[in-house]
């Protein structure tokens, strides 16, 4: 059996979609009445890295488990790894993100995901770790601007980062789940090309068949918008991050997506092809 945390979130609702109808799953949410249908191989409990009790109710005859955590602060890779190695767990699959590599990324998002790796490593159970980079639909934070006066605003436009298809993590790490040989292994995974924000809203625009008009956020009003959605500590996080792309900290394109999937990742025109209904404009 595999237990899939996170599965409501981006990855994860991919992942449900993805695993082989032969694999038993598990599926632990604090509210599972927020994991999206599945099928019939697949159950689903409560469960919160803060209460043990639920922990060890989900790795209950699991084998195999996919990690997602999102709490800065908490401990809750540290609270899960101890009750996966109570409950005889084989192995972890841990999602985390390739800012770790980047010895100039000390943010507290990089720190945090630096430790948990850490915890997961030396936590006696065997590991896999998925890295990649911004997910592509990221971008669908622009769909309300798109639709409604034709503009992108973003910070840093001309800065290039080989962004990736969250289909394609999802594609990855149902490879890594369902078979042998990935223990101890870290793949970072990337898109295709590196792109800029100005480049992928060109590309956008062809699409829609419509041009898009481009607006640089300033750091200033990218923090703003910003502060609307996350503490100030995860806010200053993301705009180091934003600031590391800009110096081409993330221009660099990795290989170890395409040979997990066994094909080209996807390209961000792909992507967006894919999901062009949530950028078009409403009828009338």
């Amino acid at each position: 059996m595999i237990l899939v945390t996170g599965a409501t979130g981006t990855v994860g609702r991919e992942l449900l979609r993805r695993l082989p109808a032969d694999v038993r799953v598990r599926v632990m949410a604090r509210d599972p009445g927020r994991v999206a249908a599945a099928g019939p191989q697949i159950e689903t409990v409560a469960g919160d890295y803060t209460d043990t009790r639920s922990l060890e109710r989900a790795l209950a005859g699991v084998r195999t488990a996919f990690l997602v955590t999102t709490a800065v602060e908490g401990q809750h890779d540290e609270r899960f790894l101890r009750a996966a190695r109570a409950a005889g767990l084989q192995r972890v699959v841990k999602l985390s993100a390739a800012a770790v590599l980047d010895d100039r990324a000390q943010d507290l998002i990089t720190r945090w995901q630096r430790a948990s790796e850490e915890a997961l490593r030396g936590c006696g159970l065997e590991w896999t770790l998925l890295r990649p980079r911004a997910f592509m639909s990221n971008c669908l934070s622009w769909a309300a601007s798109v639709r409604g006066e034709g503009v992108v605003r973003a910070l840093n436009g001309t800065s290039v980062s080989p962004c990736v298809d969250p289909r394609d993590i999802a594609g990855a790490a149902v490879r890594v789940l369902t078979e042998e040989g990935h223990e101890g292994r870290a793949y970072t995974l990337t898109g295709p090309e590196a792109i800029a924000p100005v480049e992928q809203a060109r590309q956008l625009g062809r699409l829609l068949g419509v041009p898009l008009r481009f607006e640089e956020l300033s750091p200033q009003q990218a923090r703003a918008g910003l502060g609307l959605r996350y503490p100030q500590p995860v806010v200053e996080a993301l705009l180091a991050s934003a600031e590391r792309q800009r110096a081409g900290a993330k221009a660099r394109v990795d290989g170890a997506l395409a040979a997990l999937l066994g094909r080209p990742a996807t390209t961000f025109r792909e992507w967006a092809r894919d999901h062009l209904e949530a950028f078009a404009p409403v009828p009338g």
